[in-house]
């Protein structure tokens, strides 16, 4: 098979946002780095030892998203529709065949992971079956495969390394301070309450743009779903569905997913609300359902 990706268009006000997002988190970190070596924090050292765990962390987290959510792979003799639906898709991306995983679960999502369209897997829930008809259903995992196609884990991984490494060394100044006597006055000290300070505010704007980066990989991933599947309309009645129906899962059903929250097509933790949320990882349903039926229109 081609191992190629085929290249679609894309929306250029989008990727000049994901861009201008990724610039920022560049431009803060690279800043925050001169801030603390020029305070004589060994942060190189400490960007090895996170970045060590965060290598670990990126190989498996693959292995770890299908065992948090207990989804198993199935085979074509198990799954011969589903098959057919990936390996369709797979073709008009020129993309190998990812493996497929299906979730028992009533709720009603999907989500893909792998490093690279190589290394990839499709995971939907039983639920989501059920309740889409097959052109919803291949609109969703147009929209997965989307995601591994523009390297969206990859580039997430890199921004949450950031913030990782950020939140390590704030626990880390934190109890610097906390057992070597932060009210004492001693050389180092201003500096080191310096640092906790910047590291915080570092921190917070770091995680909001990273928050940001996940939503507009969200709207690609709409985006050139529907340009695959050349249904935006089919994608935007699969939303509509899945978050009617999320917002009546008991919280307890809901819970078995939120270990890939980030992963799946929409929030396991929604409950209804249609505003933008800073904090939220998925861009308010309604806002995308409208930016599908506008795609829908112009196609």
């Amino acid at each position: 098979m081609n191992k190629s990706v085929k290249s679609f268009k894309t929306d250029p006000k989008l990727v000049t946002r994901m861009y201008f997002t990724m610039f920022m988190l560049g431009v803060l970190y690279a800043a925050f780095s001169f801030l603390l070596m020029r305070l004589g924090v060994p942060i190189i050292f400490v960007a090895i030892i996170v970045g060590i765990f965060a290598i670990i962390q990126y190989s498996m987290s693959d292995k770890m998203v299908l065992k948090s959510t207990g989804a198993k792979e199935v085979s074509q003799k198990e799954e011969p529709e589903l098959h057919d639906i990936v390996g369709m898709l797979a073709s008009r991306y020129e993309m190998p065949m990812p493996k497929i995983a299906i979730i028992d679960s009533d709720v009603p999502n999907a989500f893909a992971t792998g490093r690279n369209p190589n290394r990839s897997l499709i995971a939907v829930t039983t639920g989501i079956q059920k309740r889409l008809n097959k052109k919803e259903l291949t609109a969703v995992i147009g929209h997965e495969l989307a995601h591994i196609v523009n390297g969206d884990i990859k580039v997430l991984a890199m921004g949450n390394f950031f913030v990782t490494l950020t939140g390590f060394l704030m626990q880390m100044f934190f109890f610097n301070m906390l057992f070597g006597g932060m009210g004492r006055r001693r050389e180092g000290g201003g500096a080191m309450m310096i640092a906790y300070f910047a590291t915080i505010i570092v921190y917070f704007i770091g995680q909001l743009l990273v928050l940001a980066l996940t939503r507009y990989r969200e709207y690609g991933a709409d985006h050139k779903g529907a340009e695959i599947c050349g249904d935006p309309g089919s994608l935007a009645d699969a939303l509509a569905k899945i978050s009617g129906t999320v917002s009546n899962i008991p919280d307890q059903d809901l819970r078995k997913l939120q270990t890939a929250n980030a992963f799946l097509i929409i929030s396991a933790s929604l409950r209804g609300s249609g505003g933008l949320n800073l904090f939220s990882t998925h861009p308010s349903v309604e806002e995308r359902i409208r930016r599908l039926r506008d795609l829908e229109t112009r196609m």
